[in-house]
């Protein structure tokens, strides 16, 4: 599947890429940090699995990243923005309501849309993102001074070397990024995350440093569950066979069926 078209729309006078797999019960991908749609779920085979479970499985490209426009505005990246993404691509495919997984700053977003359009959700998997989404993760300084330097032989942090590794080895606009790891970083309240009433799976690598705890985000979201990923830490959890399993059984209780 890792040719798979991607579509365009606009968003807000943004132009997103996306695209649109298979048929049944739908559910919406959102991909983290510096990553992209193919990158994050279709070539770890999210979406060959999901499509495979009898989904209709959408991904796109968050703006910054992938295909999508890459603003280099800061303002452009507010978490609401982001979510106004998402749900302008529901509207734009006539979709009332879906499941959703966001994995690390797309679970970010994912929990956003849910708390401002509970109406459009029907569960959701935050993926790669436990307290953190609370508390923040970071400090991220280092991680936008290692996109924007033009010499990444003086990056000494290892967070920082990691994202201008990942940056390069996806191709990525740099300067889009930094203003991304700008403006995502707000925090969402706890008091705001009790009141989510939808469906939420928290799946997080035991080896995760980024993330933050996922039994203590469950245990302010009535209902949530928790998925910890065997021996993976933020990077290689993504594709983990665990975390498929985990996730399809989830949606099969929890989800559309």
């Amino acid at each position: 599947m890792a040719d798979l078209p991607m579509q365009n729309f606009q968003s807000n006078g943004v132009s997103l890429a996306y695209l649109d797999e298979g048929e049944g019960p739908p559910i919406l991908l959102i991909h983290g940090f510096g990553s992209s749609a193919r990158v994050n779920w279709v070539n770890p085979g999210w979406v060959d699995t999901l499509v495979k479970a009898g989904r209709r499985v959408i991904a796109f490209d968050n703006r910054g990243h992938g295909a999508s426009d890459k603003p280099h505005d800061v303002s452009a990246y507010r978490i609401a923005a982001m979510a106004e993404d998402a749900r302008n691509l529901l509207k734009h495919l006539g979709i009332a309501k879906a499941d959703v997984m966001g994995y690390s700053m797309g679970a970010r977003i994912t929990a956003f849309l849910a708390l401002t359009h509970p109406e459009m959700v029907k569960a959701i998997v935050l993926g790669g993102l436990g307290y953190g989404i609370v508390t923040g993760i970071g400090p991220w300084e280092p991680v936008v001074d290692a996109l924007q330097t033009d010499h990444p032989e003086t990056i000494t942090d290892p967070i920082g070397q990691m994202f201008r590794k990942f940056a390069e080895q996806t191709g990525s606009d740099r300067v889009a990024l930094a203003a991304c790891m700008k403006a995502t970083r707000q925090p969402i309240s706890a008091d705001d995350l009790a009141t989510l009433h939808v469906p939420v799976l928290i799946a997080v690598g035991e080896r995760d440093e980024l993330a933050g705890s996922a039994a203590d985000l469950a245990a302010i979201i009535p209902g949530a569950e928790v998925l910890d990923i065997p021996k993976r830490d933020h990077m290689l959890a993504v594709g983990d066979k665990v975390y498929k399993a985990g996730v399809l059984e989830f949606l099969a209780r929890r989800g559309l069926s």
